[in-house]
């Protein structure tokens, strides 16, 4: 198993910070180009092997994986703080759902439907069999904001591992210590169950993560981040045509019907919890909420805002990026002189840079804008990210719906009902399935759930491929393709349809669904 890459200096290095004091605490040296070549070298060597595994052996080695880290959740939690100032809770709490998941992706794989195995005859002595390959080596670029569910380990590696595919993963500037502790653990557990040498790696750098998109090893690309990071790797991998399944994140809105708004204080208090959550800094962030003019829920969220406490963003140029960012939805909100006040305040007065001196603190926002705001190219049909959200008061529910329509396609949407005879429900909902990929009825949209129905995906510019799921069962369709022999002879069929059905997993025989036996 090759170790992380960080080992190798290359031209430069990723400072680490603490955002809560903005002070640098040590830096992790890029890999050098040649040592990249080697990594890739090795993944491919590896591909083959990983391939011809049986599932229920993968899963062996994700399980190996999730107890390495489960053994060092301290050191790890400890870590992570020192560079996301996230805090312990929210570290614990993510590091316990990456083990959940690590283990899942495994049972997946175990279970075997992925590989969609079938066979049939097709007319007189002919047959046809198909099922489904891994594509091989796979690079992932990792998120900020996620440090154990999207990056070194997390949703993509645990999926593109239990596929049957070696991983190569860039660290994170945001948190490179972390991601090579991370890759280390991770190296070590794969090793001690056994897996090939290359199944794994690190490497540190941007132009280690150029090298790794142009490289004709590499047959897929996973990536979670911003739309301008996502949408410059799938223009760079579409000279080779290789996919990339960029998870981005829009502005996911919510809608309030008016049966729904007799609760204002319960639905307020509940939005700013879902949108200052890990200081607004989630993908699934609710960045909008439709309201009934007259409930008071604007003046209810501004009122529990004053509670929130400051806190610091993952990096200085995201805390600029949102200073930034509250300028400009203050213009196009045309914010009143008492909320301006509060605006400068938070910095969004002025496209001036501020000077981050006590780290990356800032304070959450929230503006009231109107249904004929958003019109084409207004700032706020774009993403802030950071703790802001925006509240539209509405008249009716007609002219809310067709102001959604105008948004841009999202993650996720959440809708609040009066119960099953509310009259507006349905058609909200109805509208919503065309431009999200999940909607959450009477529940925020910051939860996601890594199960079997679980769709964590959705239109473009959410994410660069609208039928993929970056969490839940479906994360490993990513990374296998389907192929069919004809007339196949036993020895030209894999394990996964031998007559003895030794990986024990559900098949398609004569078009009819065979199950395991026992």
């Amino acid at each position: 198993m090759s170790g992380p890459a960080a080992a190798t200096a290359g031209r430069g290095v990723d400072p680490s910070f603490d955002p809560r004091t903005g002070k640098q605490h040590g830096s992790i040296p890029h890999t050098a180009p040649e040592h990249v070549a080697e990594i890739l070298r090795r993944a491919q060597g590896a591909a083959p092997r990983i391939a011809g595994t049986s599932p229920a052996t993968r899963e062996a080695w994700l399980a190996a994986i999730a107890e390495a880290l489960s053994a060092h959740e301290d050191e790890l939690v400890h870590l992570a703080g020192e560079e996301t100032g996230l805090g312990a809770d929210r570290l614990r709490g993510e590091l316990a759902k990456c083990v959940a998941s690590t283990v899942f992706y495994g049972a997946v794989a175990a279970e075997g439907s992925y590989l969609d195995a079938s066979t049939e005859g097709i007319g007189g002595e002919s047959t046809l069999s198909g099922w489904n390959i891994p594509v091989g080596p796979v690079a992932v670029f990792g998120a900020s904001n996620f440090p154990f569910g999207f990056g070194v380990c997390g949703h993509d590696v645990a999926s593109a591992l239990a596929a049957g595919c070696p991983v190569i993963v860039k660290a994170h500037p945001a948190h490179p210590r972390l991601s090579v502790r991370l890759a280390e653990l991770v190296s070590d557990a794969l090793d001690r169950a056994g897996a090939p040498v290359g199944s794994y790696a690190l490497v540190v750098g941007f132009d280690a993560g150029l090298q790794l998109v142009d490289a004709a090893e590499i047959t897929a690309v996973a990536f979670t981040g911003s739309q301008g990071g996502g949408m410059a790797l799938v223009a760079r991998a579409a000279a080779r045509g290789v996919p990339v399944f960029a998870e981005m994140g829009t502005v996911n809105p919510v809608f309030v019907t008016t049966d729904a708004a007799a609760d204002s204080a319960g639905i307020a208090a509940g939005f700013v919890g879902s949108f200052t959550l890990g200081a607004g800094q989630f993908c699934t962030k609710p960045g909008l909420l439709f309201a009934p003019a007259g409930a008071g829920i604007f003046d209810a969220v501004r009122a529990q805002l004053g509670q929130v406490a400051r806190v610091p963003l993952l990096t200085a140029g995201i805390a600029r990026g949102y200073r930034t960012g509250l300028a400009g939805l203050a213009r196009a909100a045309g914010v009143t002189t008492a909320e301006a006040a509060t605006a400068v305040a938070t910095g969004a007065a002025t496209d001036t840079p501020v000077e981050l001196t006590d780290g990356y603190g800032v304070d959450p926002q929230v503006f009231l804008v109107r249904l004929e705001d958003f019109h084409p190219g207004s700032r706020l049909l774009e993403e802030c990210f950071g703790p802001v959200a925006l509240i539209c008061e509405y008249d009716d529910a007609a002219g809310a719906l067709d102001a959604l329509a105008r948004l841009q396609p999202s993650l996720v949407a959440s809708v609040f009902t009066g119960g099953p005879g509310d009259p507006e429900s349905a058609e909200v909902v109805a509208r919503l399935l065309g431009q999200v990929g999940r909607v959450a009825l009477n529940a925020w949209p910051t939860g996601v759930a890594t199960s079997w129905s679980m769709q964590h995906g959705g239109p473009w510019p959410s994410t660069s491929r609208s039928d993929a799921t970056s969490v839940g069962a479906g994360a490993l369709d990513r990374f296998v393709r389907p192929v069919a022999v004809q007339n196949a002879d036993p020895a030209h069929l894999p394990a996964a349809l031998h007559p003895d059905n030794p990986w024990r997993i559900p098949r398609r025989i004569d078009g009819r669904l065979t199950l395991p036996t026992g």
